[in-house]
């Protein structure tokens, strides 16, 4: 049975849909991300999640009790906002104890448990210091601690990274994912960063005018959007129209592309997705592997971005595709002829939206 379950959730601004039919179960030790740009209903649900807006209609389900008439404090659910919202006037020990001194707990547990939390997130040389002598990272782990600090039922995280320069965010990602995973709580947590997404989430919820478009584990949701409209927002380009045909191939203008596995018809119009990982550069005299499709075209940017090249190829058809390539490849110069396979693997067929 799930641990959190929202049922048909519904809310309306000024007569301005902001969530519309929302259903969502979370078990228990998942951490879910709700992922999608701004203004798509994701804040909103997670402020109704914690009870600090009222849906117009549906019903938010915890440990199979209905909270529609249980007051936030009362949930015990732990919610940590972009800003941290730390007391300057207290220290770390005093910021990360707060919320248990606010329940009234024995002052030998208080001690006990914020010991636990200064551990858990490497700060305990540091209980003494004011918060305005912290960096960023270390603000970010005493919220985080303080969150956890009361053992909360549910954490909620309102884009918990965003005041973050990208470095130091991509450095606590896995340090977040692996305090929230070894404390086994479940945790709902809101971006509109992919990346990080990817990096904290068991499950990603995608977003998109007030409804989910798709729910799938990071692994799968990379792998096989199931729109168009999920696509794009990945940051997936080269996406274009294609003909199934008879033997289950698909026509597009950039050539016949194979493709693993798909349900469509012969005859149907769908559109096709080539990711940017389908890209090899054959070597000089080699034959394509078995049901890789050559494409032919112009460079018309190869850049070196460390990890890999980011490589933008005009097709003959005008398409401009974008592949990230191995650092092993050789470079290409801009204005250069090239031929790529592509694998069928990294194609992913997609209904008309």
């Amino acid at each position: 049975m799930p641990l959190l379950e929202l049922n048909s959730i519904a809310k309306t601004f000024n007569h301005d849909p902001a969530l519309s039919d929302v259903s969502l179960t979370i078990e228990e030790g998942t951490i879910l991300c709700l992922l999608g740009p701004s203004g798509c209903g994701k804040t909103t649900l997670l402020r109704i999640i914690a009870g600090l807006e009222r849906p117009d209609a549906g019903k938010v389900f915890f440990a199979n009790r209905d909270m529609a008439h249980v007051a936030p404090y009362k949930r015990n659910f732990g919610m940590m906002f972009q800003e941290f919202a730390l007391f300057p006037h207290l220290n770390v020990r005093e910021n990360i104890s707060f919320g248990m001194k606010m329940q009234g707990r024995p002052p030998a547990e208080i001690m006990e448990r914020t010991r636990e939390m200064l551990f858990l997130v490497g700060l305990e040389e540091f209980a003494q210091r004011g918060v305005s002598e912290l960096s960023g990272g270390e603000r970010q782990r005493v919220a985080l601690a303080r969150t956890l600090a009361p053992r909360p039922r549910l954490v909620l995280l309102d884009e918990p990274f965003g005041a973050l320069d990208r470095a130091l965010r991509e450095r606590l990602l896995l340090e977040v994912r692996n305090i929230l995973k070894r404390l086994g709580v479940t945790t709902v947590f809101v971006t509109h960063d992919q990346a990080e997404a990817y990096a904290v989430a068991d499950i990603i919820a995608v977003m998109e005018k007030g409804r989910i478009e798709q729910r799938e584990t990071p692994e799968n949701l990379y792998a096989h959007p199931a729109n168009e409209r999920v696509a794009r927002f990945l940051g997936f380009s080269n996406i274009m129209d294609g003909i199934v045909l008879p033997e289950g191939t698909i026509r597009t203008d950039i050539g016949v592309l194979h493709h693993v596995d798909h349900d469509f018809l012969p005859g149907a119009g769908v559109r096709v997705l080539v990711r940017p990982d389908a890209a090899r550069i054959p070597n000089e005299g080699e034959e394509p592997g078995e049901r890789e499709t050559i494409v032919k075209g112009a460079v018309k940017s190869c850049l070196f971005r460390g990890r890999n090249y980011h490589l933008e190829l005009l097709s003959g058809t005008g398409q401009v595709l974008a592949f990230e390539l191995s650092n092993e490849s050789r470079p290409s110069p801009a204005g250069s002829s090239l031929e790529i396979a592509l694998s069928p693997s990294a194609v992913v067929i997609m209904p008309h939206a």
